[in-house]
């Protein structure tokens, strides 16, 4: 059940991230996906380190840290996914 739970955050967080963006990020719904975990796992390693990992009541900490990850992983990962697959940069 936890790796549900984790597509289906990488997904909203993967979303909300390109969002966020300016311009159209042109990945898949399944690289959103991914690089929404990952900017979970990010975000979560990042609040642990600066020690607000778990706290009593809503993370609301670890959750902003989360969805920075994300924007961070969704515009890194975006030129990368061009230039792998070949087409211009666009923006």
């Amino acid at each position: 059940m936890s790796w549900l739970w984790a597509i289906i955050v990488g997904l909203v967080l993967g979303l909300i991230a390109k969002a966020i963006l300016p311009g159209k990020q042109n990945i898949p719904l399944w690289l959103t996906t991914i690089y929404g975990i990952l900017g979970s796992i990010l975000g979560n390693a990042v609040a642990a380190w600066v020690g607000i990992g778990e706290t009593k009541g809503i993370d609301w900490g670890r959750h902003a840290l989360q969805l920075a990850g994300a924007v961070l992983i969704v515009a890194l990962g975006t030129p990368l996914w061009a230039a792998i697959r070949g087409q211009k940069k666009t923006a």
